[in-house]
């Protein structure tokens, strides 16, 4: 059974005759680990989240919806007749012209059996490559904060880590004082004289 007083707030930075200079340091890395983990975190997950949000800005900038079309026939039959549903989607080679002029092709999803030159719209990047539909802000906006949120929290992790790392081998280290004490005072323990 194991005897717990009132949990005493600040104890660390009470006085107290009993308290070492172990304690005194054990104090300070305690609060400097969790100063240092909650600094990290916010800093670390702002900045992801910042980052992330500027990408997909930039996305959506860059990023052009461009007509497209099927250089052959789609295969499949539409409507789901042969077996595939009316809401599947199938690949199929599609061609389109960059902003540069240039021809382009490349594979895309689209309904089964759609005839051969049937218009669908694609996404590029500036090189004119096909690229997936940018996030919107708001999507971009849940992204970017979860991602910010993960990074943080990662982040933390290590100087919370470090902190507790440090304490241990401070214990270890107070544990083998008294080891040492209690063989040197032990073999007198109850004698009177």
């Amino acid at each position: 059974m194991t005897l717990r007083g009132p949990k005493v707030w600040l104890w660390r930075w009470r006085r107290n005759p009993l308290k070492r200079r172990a304690d005194k340091v054990e104090a300070w890395i305690v609060l400097g680990a969790w100063l240092l983990t909650a600094l990290v975190g916010v800093l670390a997950g702002m900045g992801a989240t910042r980052s992330v949000e500027h990408s997909l800005a930039r996305e959506r900038a860059e990023w052009r919806a461009v007509e497209a079309r099927l250089v052959e026939e789609a295969p499949g039959t539409f409507g789901g007749q042969t077996g595939t549903a009316s809401g599947d989607q199938v690949w199929a080679q599609v061609r389109w012209a960059a902003t540069d002029g240039s021809s382009h092709t490349g594979q895309v999803r689209v309904r089964p059996g759609s005839p051969s030159g049937t218009a669908v719209t694609v996404w590029t990047d500036p090189e004119g490559r096909l690229v997936t539909r940018p996030a919107t802000e708001s999507e971009a906006a849940l992204r970017s904060s979860l991602i910010g949120a993960l990074v943080g929290v990662g982040a933390a992790f290590v100087p919370f880590v470090g902190g507790r790392m440090l304490r241990g081998r401070l214990e270890r280290h107070r544990i083998d004082h008294w080891d040492t004490e209690w063989a040197r005072f032990g073999q007198t323990w109850g004698r009177t004289g």
